[in-house]
């Protein structure tokens, strides 16, 4: 979808207001270069405060952005396009964050066990000019667990910095029966949206 515009957009500055070297892959599959800086907001929005999750997650991912931009700035480093995106788990209308605890991560699984869930990200790309942010949804559906499955999960250490306490490009995948929606959206960037978004912002330049 790039490709009318990669001749741009490879001459830009783009950083990552994040540390997550899944995303950095995900962008750098596509042919860009980025940068990765993982952003220093403190995550402390208070989700009650927001009509719906969508709002919640664009303005987590919009503070990352401005503070990454704001820091590198002051570094005489001004990038040119910065991206941030924050993705959240939600079960019954309740919020996932990463488990604050192994307890925490096995309530969290066993209640996610042979349901769905929906996955949100938020994504925000701030350029000079321009801002846009928007939020894609996925519903994930688990196949049922048993104790000793989710305890030998989270005996891996891989749910302990995830959302909702699992990771569906690692071994948390193996209890995805099936995905509805962009599979990206669960990894936590979703590639056709941001792609609809930077070819928008660079057509015709």
């Amino acid at each position: 979808m790039l490709q009318p515009v990669m001749h741009v957009l490879k001459q830009k500055n783009i950083i990552l207001a994040s540390g997550s070297p899944r995303r950095k892959e995900l962008i750098e599959n596509i042919g860009l270069k980025v940068g990765l800086c993982p952003s220093l907001f403190e995550e402390n929005l208070d989700p009650k405060s927001f009509k719906n999750f969508s709002d919640f997650v664009e303005e987590t991912a919009l503070q990352k952005v401005l503070e990454v931009e704001n820091r590198l700035i002051g570094q005489g480093k001004a990038p040119d396009i910065v991206i941030g995106a924050d993705t959240m788990v939600t079960l019954d209308g309740e919020m996932f964050g990463k488990p604050t605890s192994v307890a925490d991560a096995f309530q969290m699984l066993s209640r996610l066990s042979g349901r769905g869930h929906t996955v949100y990200t938020g994504v925000v790309v701030k350029a000079k000019n321009e801002t846009v942010k928007f939020t894609e949804k996925t519903d994930v559906i688990f196949g049922k667990l048993n104790e000793d499955q989710i305890n030998g999960y989270i005996a891996t250490g891989e749910p302990m910095d995830k959302a909702g306490g699992y990771g569906i490009q690692g071994v948390g995948g193996t209890f995805v029966e099936r995905v509805e929606g962009d599979y990206f959206t669960v990894v936590g960037l979703p590639l056709y949206r941001l792609c609809a978004v930077l070819y928008d912002m660079h057509k015709g330049l």
